[in-house]
């Protein structure tokens, strides 16, 4: 019987190149190589802490809070009899997140290595020399780059039993799970979740597994120029253009995010600005910023409309869902070097360095809050959600739209991130000193 490298050998001796059409997340356990097919996996994960579910079965770590889901923790090591070490205290585990039919469902591993492209056609029956878990877990085995991969059947090992007597599979029922609609799990490209371009499905893929990051009508148009300059600088080649880890996915990502993230407006991105936001108001003018992160951009969208509508009495709602920046954006203090020169104005200095004034920090109210919940706040002039959307799933994207819709007063303004479109006739496009924004129709 021919080995796996002598096939491969084979192969290229013939001048045949094998079509790349399936794409797994590898990973390590005791020792040996694992991969689960990518279209299984909703995202990869680090965790230190679970909480403990009585009268469940030992490979069950608990359950742990996923950005407001709660998903059920099991140990694979632990799960098959193999060896789990210990950490350290502080040290995370890695951890990957399933897709399961209608829930989500974490898994520990010694060790997430990348994402592996392979041919379908080179993936071999299971064979029991080649794990040490039972063979009908095993859906195949491949050879790339010189490794040998047991791929998982995570379905038959952690799905829900067709036959309540199969006692081989394993038991995960009473704890709790995270469901997904539908419509969660429907690919942005529509009915089929194809694009078409089978490296461009694969790229899409393993974007929303290593950065949340989901393909949709909103960003499509960037996806599609992205990948075919990315493609050209990794040779042309849709297998040398995939991304294989976090950090590929990142460095993808780079030119996505709009001017300015993540520190102050500078002075031509503000001027650009102040083109588009309201202008002379009396009275009240609210604004909402979702996604504020530690309140750069916040304070930023404060000056300039306290710049421009002097007069107005201003209330900006800021919120984001990570803890740590959130509780640090009302005292956010500056170096010299990061202020631009026209929001000299507005600081004040303090014994660690400078800050906004009162005056600009009493516009704002920080709060600790997931945009996906209740947002009980009342109708706003305008909405600024930079890069906000295209780290939600398709269904979230959908509703999160239409509470902007719903929050706008008519004529409010809504500001995407520099690679996000609408195309919407509730909206109207407002284009100014190269920004775009979206104005809600009135009526």
């Amino acid at each position: 019987m021919e080995t796996l490298q002598e096939q491969q050998q084979g192969i290229e001796q013939k001048g045949v190149t094998e079509q790349i059409d399936f794409k797994m997340v590898t990973f390590s356990l005791a020792g040996k190589e694992y991969g689960i097919d990518i279209m299984k996996v909703k995202e990869i994960s680090k965790a230190d802490r679970f909480t403990y579910v009585p009268n469940t079965a030992p490979y069950v770590r608990g359950v742990y809070n996923l950005r407001g889901d709660i998903i059920s923790i099991i140990d694979l090591r632990v799960m098959f009899h193999l060896p789990a070490p210990s950490k350290a205290e502080g040290l995370m585990e890695d951890m990957i997140i399933l897709r399961l039919d209608n829930y989500f469902i974490g898994v520990i591993v010694d060790s997430i290595d990348k994402v592996v492209g392979i041919s379908s056609s080179s993936i071999q029956p299971p064979h029991p020399l080649f794990g040490d878990i039972n063979i009908k877990f095993i859906k195949g085995i491949v050879e790339n780059e010189k490794k040998l991969y047991i791929i998982l059947d995570v379905e038959k090992i952690l799905g829900d039993a067709d036959d309540e007597e199969d006692e081989s599979r394993v038991e995960v029922m009473g704890i709790p799970m995270a469901s997904e609609t539908e419509a969660e799990a429907d690919s942005a490209y529509g009915g089929d979740g194809k694009s078409g371009d089978l490296g461009l499905d694969f790229l899409q893929d393993t974007l929303k597994t290593f950065s949340r990051f989901t393909v949709s009508s909103v960003n499509r148009e960037w996806i599609r120029e992205r990948y075919a300059e990315w493609k050209s600088q990794h040779g042309g080649s849709d297998e040398k253009a995939q991304l294989k880890s976090p950090e590929d996915a990142q460095k993808f990502l780079e030119d996505f995010y709009s001017p300015c993230t993540g520190r102050l407006w500078n002075k031509d991105y503000a001027d650009a600005m102040a083109s588009i936001l309201p202008d002379g108001r009396r009275g009240n003018l609210t604004a909402w910023n979702p996604g504020c992160g530690k309140g750069y951009e916040t304070y930023s969208l404060a000056a300039a409309l306290r710049a421009k509508n002097p007069e107005a009495v201003i209330k900006i709602w800021a919120n984001d869902s990570d803890l740590l920046s959130i509780s640090t954006a009302p005292n956010l203090v500056f170096n010299d070097n990061e202020i631009p020169e026209y929001l000299d104005a507005y600081m004040q200095e303090t014994k660690n360095g400078k800050q906004l004034n009162e005056g600009i920090r009493k516009q704002i109210l920080f709060e600790y809050h997931d945009v996906l919940h209740s947002n009980p706040f009342p109708e706003v002039d305008l909405i600024m959600a930079r890069d906000l959307i295209s780290f939600m799933s398709k269904n979230d994207q959908n509703r999160l739209m239409n509470e902007f819709l719903e929050k706008l007063k008519p004529g409010g303004l809504l500001f995407l991130g520099a690679h996000e479109r609408i195309n919407d006739p509730e909206w109207d496009m407002v284009e100014a000193s190269g920004l775009v924004a979206y104005r809600k129709k009135n009526g």
